[in-house]
């Protein structure tokens, strides 16, 4: 989309361009993916979250199909590391099937076969990154993040997508404890989990070409303070927003914040982030290199 692509050149070298549509349907999902310009290499990955059962509102399979397909894309995933229906690759691939996404796309948990150990550049935190050993099987990903708090994290979305949800189950604990423990994610500090969740993201982004194969698109609907990972949330107290989509993902992440925290009945969550200190993961994230705070909002509506 040229107009997309203008946009893209002209953003200056401290902000990013964030796209944004208030139409939260395959067709804006297609817009505000078009408005990025973005042509993927070889073989793409779909990064998302299955859901955790019985009830989290993980991206609906009819919202995202035809924007997975026309990039034949494969959905990915990797398995938990604190238990609950997606902790091992077999019952994983079963709540996949029974939440619809294989019925769109293969879908390829990425750690069923281990890990692959990738350098973290200019960490304090993390080294090194333990991913899901498919990882390095695709050139390219779509990383599609639904939008709304986390009990741990105080947020997630684009950063939380590429850190903990690339993590194979070994490099979970590994974020969760600053790199102390690769068999147990708990017992880390808060400071020392968002800082790694960053460096854990920015080394997903360094191995695609510095970030030049990968992008990202996060979805505000069904906003509540709890995570996807969560399989009974709270019930949310924001309406739905739209769509936003950029290169960079802690411009796309701030973008939901300001967003989000704007909207009506937001407090709840401004409290959750607040109370874990969920804005620390972008600021390190910025400091290290991984993106911009800065954005410059295009509104496509």
């Amino acid at each position: 989309m040229q107009a997309g692509a203008e946009q893209t050149e002209a953003a200056q070298a401290d902000s990013s361009v964030v796209f944004f549509t208030s139409d939260i349907s395959p067709e804006g999902l297609r817009e505000v993916y078009d408005a990025l310009a973005w042509t993927p290499e070889g073989s793409v990955a779909v990064k998302l979250s299955t859901g955790e059962p019985p009830a989290s509102n993980y991206l609906e399979p009819e919202l995202i199909r035809e924007l997975v397909q026309s990039v034949d894309g494969t959905i990915v995933e990797n398995n938990t590391a604190y238990g609950g229906s997606r902790a091992e690759t077999a019952m994983h691939m079963q709540v996949a099937e029974d939440h619809g996404f294989t019925d769109i796309a293969d879908v390829d948990i990425l750690d069923a076969d281990g890990s692959l150990e990738i350098p973290v550049e200019g960490g304090s935190r993390l080294t090194s990154n333990l991913v899901g050993s498919h990882f390095s099987d695709y050139d390219s990903y779509l990383v599609l993040s639904h939008f709304k708090g986390h009990a741990m994290a105080g947020f997630g979305g684009a950063i939380k997508n590429i850190s903990i949800g690339m993590a194979s189950q070994e490099g979970k604990c590994l974020i969760h404890t600053s790199g102390k423990s690769h068999t147990s994610p708990w017992g880390g500090d808060q400071t020392g989990f968002t800082e790694s969740m960053a460096e854990a993201a920015k080394s997903v982004s360094d191995y695609l070409g510095d970030g030049e194969r990968i992008v990202y698109i996060n979805v505000l609907n069904n906003i509540s303070i709890d995570c996807d990972c969560d399989g009974n949330p709270a019930e949310p107290d924001i309406h739905d927003i739209g769509i936003v989509a950029s290169h960079d993902p802690v411009a796309a992440d701030q973008a939901c914040i300001d967003l989000a925290f704007a909207a009506e009945g937001s407090k709840s969550l401004q409290n959750r982030v607040a109370s874990r200190d969920g804005l620390h993961t972008l600021e390190h994230a910025e400091e290290i290199g991984l993106g911009n705070r800065a954005y410059q909002l295009v509104n496509l509506d």
